[in-house]
This record gives C-alpha cells, sequence and structure tokens, in this order.
C-alpha cells in the first residue's frame, strides 16, 4: 500500500514539475486595424482560460508593436490585449510544449463607443521613448493645431530652442536635420526659420536620435533631428481606400499663411501632398555692441534691422504595394525661402587720433531653394517582415544667392568706407546610392549590413563690386568636390529583460577643391573614419527601462569654414575659412530611464560629450586695427548634463508638462591661450486644460540661464507663451488663437553677449522682438478613418550646413562679427 502511494506520489510530482517546467515564449505585432500602424505599449495580460482575476504573466508591446515574452504552464490561455481607445482584443491560445508561438500580426479596433457613467482617465503615449531614440507625437498634441514647428520643439525631450529661435540637441548645435529620413539642404541651412514658417499640423512625428546606430551617416555631432511629415503608408491595410486632407489659414502680427494636405489610398496605390506657403515678418531687432581693444581704441556701434520671410513648400509621395512582400516609393519636395533685411548702422570710433563717427544702410537678400527626390525599392523575403532588402537612390539639388549692399554717407582716412555690393550665388547637386540588408539571426536577434555611395558637387561664384565697379582682387569662385563611400555592420538582440545593439561603421572622403578664381590654392585630400556605436538596455518592470550608450560622431567641416576667400563687405572686419581644418570627432556616453504609465511619462538623460579637436570660430585684430574672423580645431569641449522631461495627467482635463536640462560645460584652447567654464539651465513648464465648452487652452513658461562660450557668454531669458481653441462640426473645423509674450520691456525678449579676444572686449546686447497673436482656422474633410503614415526614406547626406536664424539676423546689419562663442560646425 505503501509502495502504491508512494507510485502515485511521483506521478503527481512528475505532473506538477512538468507542468512548473513548461515555458512557451509568445510572440507576435499588434497594430490598429483603421491606422495600419504598430500600437505601442498596449498592456497584454494572460490569464488561465476562464479565470480573469488574477493574470499569470503580464507585459507591454514594444513601441514598434511587437511583444515576446516567456510564459509558464500548459493547457488553455486567454490573451487579452488593451491600449487607451481602443477595443480589447482576446485571443485564445493552447500551450502544450516549451517552445514558441508566434501569433503572428494582430489587429485593434477603435472604440467607438461611450460608456455612460465611467470616466476612464489615461493618456495617449505623446512621448515613445527608447534608450537611443525619442519620438514626440504632435499629432496628437492638441497645440499643434494653433502652433508652428518651432513652437512645439520647445516641448521636445532633449530640444531646446532659445531666445533668438536657435536650435540646440542636448546642449549643442552640432546635430543634423532630416525630413522624413532624408536631408534637405533649406531644413539645414536655416532649421529655425523654415519651422518657425511651418505649421505643426504638417507634422507626425518629430524624432530625436541620440544614438541613430550604424545604419546612420556619421555626421551629427549629437545626433540627428527627424521631421517626420504626414504621409500615408503603401504597407498599410488596402480595405481603407479612400482620402482625407485638411486646409489650413493662419494671420497674425508677425505671419500670415496658408497650407493644404491631401492623402489616400486606391488599392496598392497611396499618396500624399503638402503644400505650405508663409510669410514671416520677425519685425524690427535692434542691437548695440560696445567693443574695447588693449591699445585703446573703442568702436560702439548700433543697428536695427527690419526683416521678411516668405517661404514655400511642397511634396509628394507616391507608395506602390507590388504584392505583400515587395514595395516601391516615390517621394518629391520642392522648398523656396527668401530672407530680406533692410537695416541702418551707426558707429562712433574712438582712440584714432580724432574719434569720429559714421552711418550707413544695409540690404540683404538671401535666396534659398532645394530639390530632393528618391525612389527606393524594398523586399521582404518572410511573412514576418525580419528579412528584406532595400535599395535607394536619391537626387537633391540646391541653388542659392545672397545679395548684399553697403552704402556709407561720407569718407575716413582711417577705414574703406567705399560703397559696396557683393553676389554669391552657390549651387550643390548630390547623387546617392545605398543598398541595406536586414536578416534575422535566431530569436531575437538581427543582423543588419549596408553601404552607401555619395558624390558631392558644390559650386561657388562670390563676386564683389566696389563703387559698381566688380573687383576680381576681392572675388572667389571655385568648385568643391566630394566622394564619400560608406560601409556599415549591426547586430541587435534581446533577451529576456535585457536588449543589446553594437554596430561598426566606416566611412572615407575623398575631396577636390579647385579655385578658378580667388586667394585660395587647388588642394586634395581623403580620409577615412571609423566609427563605433553600442546600447545596452535593461527592462526594470513594465513600462520602464535603463539605458547605456556609447557613440561616436563626427563633424565635417564645410566650404564655408575651409573657404580661404577673404570677405570684406563690412569696413572694419575681415572674414574667412580656414583649409587646413581636420574632422571632428566626439565621443557621447548616456545613462538614459524612462518610465511609462497611463498618466505619467518621465525621461531622464545623464550625458557626458567631449571632442578634443572641436572647430571654432575665433576673432582677433591684425595690425591694420581690422577684426579678423576665422575658424581653426582650437578647442577642446567637455560638457556633462542632465535633461529630463514629465509629462503628467492630473486629472481628465488637466495636463502639466516639464521639459529642462541643466548642463556644466568647460572649454579649452591651448592655441588661443583661452579657457571658460560654467552651468547652464533652460525649463519650460506648461499646462493644458480642457474648459468648459470643451475649449482647449494650452499655458507655457520658458527660462534660460547664460550659456558659455570659449571666449565669452550669452543671456538667458524669459517668455510666455499661450493657446486657446475649440473644434466645432464633429471635429471637422477648428478655431485657434496663439500669443506669445517676452518679459523685457514691450514684450521684447535682451540678449546679452560677452565676448573676450586676446585684445579685445566686446559686449553686445540684442533686443528681439517675440510678442504676438495668430489666428488660425483648419478644416479637415475626408471619407476614411485612416490617418497617413509615414515613409521612412534609409539614405543620409553628409554634406548640410547649419546656420542659426540668430546667426542670419546677426550678421546683416553692418555690425562687425565678434567671434563670441565655439561656433561648432554642424
Amino acid at each position: 500500500m505503501k509502495q502504491l502511494k508512494a507510485f502515485f506520489a511521483a506521478v503527481v510530482m512528475m505532473t506538477m514539475s512538468s507542468t512548473v517546467m513548461a515555458q512557451t515564449t509568445v510572440k507576435g505585432v499588434l497594430m490598429d486595424e483603421t491606422l495600419g500602424e504598430s500600437e505601442p505599449f498596449a498592456t497584454v495580460r494572460v490569464f488561465k482560460a476562464g479565470k480573469k482575476d488574477k493574470p499569470v504573466a503580464m507585459f507591454l508591446t514594444k513601441e514598434d508593436g511587437q511583444f515576446s515574452q516567456e510564459v509558464k504552464g500548459k493547457g488553455n490561455f486567454d490573451i487579452v490585449f488593451s491600449s487607451v481607445g481602443k477595443e480589447d482584443l482576446q485571443k485564445s491560445v493552447t500551450l502544450e510544449n516549451s517552445g514558441e508561438l508566434d501569433l503572428g500580426t494582430l489587429y485593434m479596433k477603435e472604440n467607438a463607443t461611450m460608456l455612460k457613467g465611467v470616466e476612464v482617465i489615461a493618456q495617449k503615449p505623446l512621448v515613445k521613448m527608447d534608450v537611443d531614440k525619442m519620438s514626440y507625437n504632435v499629432a496628437e498634441d492638441e497645440d499643434s493645431k494653433s502652433n508652428t514647428v518651432l513652437d512645439m520643439l520647445r516641448k521636445v525631450p532633449m530640444v531646446t530652442v532659445d531666445g533668438q529661435d536657435n536650435i540646440s540637441v542636448n546642449g549643442s548645435s552640432s546635430f543634423k536635420v532630416y525630413v522624413d529620413g532624408m536631408p534637405n539642404a533649406m531644413f539645414s541651412s536655416n532649421p529655425s526659420m523654415v519651422f518657425k514658417s511651418m505649421p505643426a499640423t504638417a507634422v507626425k512625428n518629430i524624432e530625436v536620435l541620440t544614438n541613430p546606430g550604424a545604419k546612420y551617416d556619421a555626421e551629427g555631432a549629437t545626433g540627428v533631428l527627424n521631421i517626420v511629415m504626414n504621409k500615408m503608408d503603401p504597407q498599410a491595410a488596402q480595405s481603407m481606400n479612400g482620402y482625407n486632407g485638411t486646409i489650413r489659414l493662419n494671420g497674425g502680427n508677425r505671419q500670415l499663411g496658408a497650407g493644404a494636405f491631401l492623402s489616400g489610398q486606391q488599392g496598392k496605390l497611396s499618396y500624399s501632398t503638402n503644400v505650405m506657403t508663409s510669410y514671416v515678418t520677425p519685425g524690427n531687432t535692434t542691437t548695440e555692441t560696445r567693443q574695447i581693444q588693449d591699445n585703446g581704441a573703442s568702436q560702439i556701434q548700433t543697428t536695427e534691422n527690419d526683416v521678411k520671410v516668405p517661404v514655400t513648400m511642397g511634396s509628394l509621395t507616391l507608395g506602390y504595394q507590388i504584392d505583400d512582400k515587395s514595395v516601391l516609393n516615390l517621394t518629391a519636395q520642392v522648398n523656396t525661402l527668401t530672407m530680406k533685411s533692410k537695416g541702418t548702422a551707426l558707429t562712433l570710433m574712438g582712440g584714432y587720433g580724432n574719434d569720429f563717427s559714421f552711418g550707413g544702410t544695409t540690404d540683404m537678400k538671401n535666396s534659398r531653394a532645394s530639390f530632393s527626390g528618391s525612389l527606393d525599392y524594398q523586399h521582404f523575403f518572410n511573412k514576418e517582415h525580419t528579412q528584406s532588402l532595400a535599395l535607394t537612390y536619391q537626387l537633391d539639388y540646391s541653388p542659392a544667392t545672397t545679395e548684399m549692399t553697403y552704402n556709407f554717407g561720407t569718407t575716413s582716412e582711417f577705414i574703406d568706407l567705399t560703397n559696396r555690393y557683393s553676389n554669391n550665388e552657390d549651387k550643390t547637386t548630390n547623387h546617392i546610392f545605398q543598398v541595406d540588408y536586414t536578416m534575422p539571426l535566431g530569436t531575437g536577434q538581427t543582423l543588419s549590413f549596408g553601404s552607401k555611395l555619395q558624390f558631392h558637387d558644390a559650386t561657388s561664384d562670390a563676386k564683389y563690386y566696389l563703387k559698381d565697379v566688380y573687383d576680381p582682387s576681392s572675388s572667389s569662385e571655385y568648385e568643391y568636390k566630394n566622394t564619400i563611400l560608406a560601409g556599415y555592420g549591426e547586430y541587435a538582440t534581446n533577451f529576456n529583460k535585457i536588449g543589446f545593439k553594437a554596430g561598426l561603421r566606416y566611412e572615407h572622403t575623398w575631396q577636390d577643391v579647385a579655385y578658378r578664381l580667388g586667394n585660395g590654392e587647388n588642394f586634395k585630400k581623403d580620409y577615412g573614419c571609423l566609427v563605433p556605436t553600442t546600447s545596452l538596455q535593461y527592462n526594470l518592470g513594465m513600462g520602464s527601462n535603463l539605458g547605456l550608450t556609447y557613440n561616436m560622431r563626427i563633424s565635417r567641416p564645410g566650404i564655408t569654414y575651409l573657404n580661404p576667400y577673404v570677405d570684406k563687405t563690412d569696413p572694419i572686419a575681415l572674414t574667412y575659412g580656414n583649409p587646413e581644418l581636420d574632422v571632428e570627432k566626439n565621443h557621447n556616453i548616456s545613462l538614459v530611464y524612462n518610465m511609462f504609465t497611463a498618466k505619467l511619462m518621465i525621461n531622464l538623460n545623464l550625458h557626458h560629450n567631449f571632442v578634443d579637436n572641436a572647430i571654432s570660430q575665433y576673432s582677433f585684430y591684425d595690425t591694420n586695427n581690422l577684426l579678423n574672423n576665422t575658424y581653426g580645431n582650437v578647442v577642446k569641449r567637455h560638457q556633462t548634463g542632465l535633461s529630463g522631461y514629465v509629462n503628467y495627467l492630473l486629472a481628465k482635463d488637466t495636463r502639466i508638462f516639464f521639459n529642462g536640462g541643466l548642463n556644466y560645460t568647460d572649454l579649452r584652447s591651448d592655441a588661443l591661450a583661452q579657457s571658460n567654464n560654467g552651468w547652464t539651465a533652460n525649463a519650460m513648464v506648461g499646462l493644458q486644460q480642457t474648459l468648459p465648452l470643451d475649449i482647449k487652452l494650452s499655458l507655457f513658461a520658458i527660462t534660460s540661464t547664460k550659456s558659455y562660450t570659449l571666449q565669452g557668454w550669452t543671456g538667458g531669458f524669459n517668455l510666455l507663451s499661450t493657446s486657446l481653441s475649440k473644434s466645432l462640426l464633429k471635429d471637422k473645423l477648428n478655431l485657434s488663437v496663439s500669443g506669445s509674450l517676452g518679459l523685457n520691456k514691450n514684450g521684447n525678449i535682451n540678449i546679452d553677449t560677452e565676448s573676450r579676444g586676446k585684445n579685445f572686449t566686446s559686449y553686445t546686447i540684442a533686443k528681439v522682438p517675440i510678442s504676438g497673436v495668430t489666428f488660425t482656422v483648419s478644416y479637415t474633410f475626408g471619407n476614411s478613418k485612416m490617418r497617413a503614415n509615414q515613409h521612412v526614406n534609409r539614405v543620409q547626406d553628409d554634406f548640410i550646413e547649419q546656420q542659426s536664424q540668430g546667426e542670419l539676423l546677426n550678421s546683416v546689419g553692418g555690425g562687425s562679427t565678434t567671434g563670441n562663442g565655439t561656433t561648432t560646425m554642424p
């Protein structure tokens, strides 16, 4: 009898042991049925069949909707998927032996039923966070109906916009700008002015890639800022045949604009088009500069500039789903921008024996245009779409013209006050060919590799006139050719709670510069860069993770920095480049914490970056008492900072924001025998509130302390912004009003700048008008619930030179450039 009991006990123990030991990995992809896009951060609960009181496993889908989770036990189970605004999806499965169960692609439906008497307090994720990437969902933010893209950038984690609309990422202006993963010369040359002219309704997401990985070009010291436009995805469900569109008008004391967006799908063909135009009038900016030299000479210069900027942008995207494994995409984008500035300047000169003064007028016109087009083919080799080959060709063409006129009303025996005029015509053409291949190596493992070939050809013809007479000795004409060949490999894996990605990229550059006219000498140069990148992520629990990343990024000096042509348009200053510049090599280390719940989102990023050969503009006075501005690899820069983002749904109708950072910067230059260091802080605190009659209110306060450069500092600023919006006709018609106010006199913001060169000290105060009110009306139409997805281009361009709005405005008033900072080459 005892033996029989022992036998049954052994059988029971073996059965229980096999049940406990049985473990199955359940995986799949969760999608939004209406939008045809992934469903990120959905809650997944696994129950024993018929027992919904306590789940045996619970987890979240990833940012791309994928999920993979080990479930212990055998038998019948119910898997329930839940997400804000969606109907719960239940899937019944049977788990038998240890192994893997692939549920494939699952689709969730919109919840069209309002439950009376039930109040659900949750938020759609405005921010999708990962260790090396962050995406801000502009389309889901109520403020997008009334704001510009520049306004929205102030909310984006790790991005700051200063009082003169200069943009920085992780405390640095050395980053690259993409539109739908594709570079655009005009966006990158002056992003602040373009984004100020661009309605936020034209954008779906703003992505910040602080560790882009080996697939991306190595260019861009602190990463990539990618603007994802509203576009259709040809791989979306073909049952979504129909169209959607929006028309928009806005007007105010600083801007007039109009735009239209249309997207649709018919069978295998999808299309999207965006057209917008804007006329921006920033107003009169006044600047006063006091400059004192060690030899006793002094200058006091007051300038006033009136700037007007018409902008037009248009884009077209066509996608064709050849079959369930192949897709063809065609994109085209045309942009034009013209910055017109008229200004006056008064200069008082002291220490020249007899003090004297002179006045003058300036007239500047900067016209830029760009055309970008791409054709790419992508083929998937399996139904899971985990193995693919992509072939891409891209063409970029960017002409630009800058005209500058200086007229003086007097003469001087000390400096040349001859009336002068300059006309600079630039043309840039890029041909890019790229191939990318991705393959799975096993469960949770992926290997990607590819190559890129780029042909970059830029020409410049700068003509200089004195008294309307062409002066060939001061003019310049050259051609600047670059060929870049790159190859990369990247490995990624996920194991339980740990994710790991590492890659290596090699880029070789051949430069060939030929001068047809001017004081430059022809030269050729070639060099190679090996760029590593890696990231490690640990999932702390449901909705939270911790990550550590390292990458090396480079910044190539563009022709503006290399060109030895001496610009003499300013009678008291000379500006020229340095053909001996080397490539910057930036090292970035980040510790990232992310947490997301139905009510609270937190992102913390502790980062350190350093570069030992940073390109910096610096200034000095020559023997002729003229200020010289040029560039050199003369700075060692170390920066440590903490950026934080908090988004909390305080109540059903109340949301609060915080986006800010604290950085310590240390700058040293042995070549210039100078150093500087200091703390910089910035913060944006905001409130979004739903008022009676379903009126949406947003209110934000923005503040920043001074920031430090090698030769000095730039002061901080304070401003307020607010908006009210109301939707009518079942959310088809939206009316909104927005405004901003600087907290200095007359609603301005005052920006102070101090510079200390080898033999001079300069102090500048700029009064920037920022107060304004804008009214916006938009109307949405269509016969489908679909929302536009984006086509992400895989091509990047290595040669984008970025110039801030502040730099442009400060350069057109006839004032001397004082070289007041470590303006690193983007």
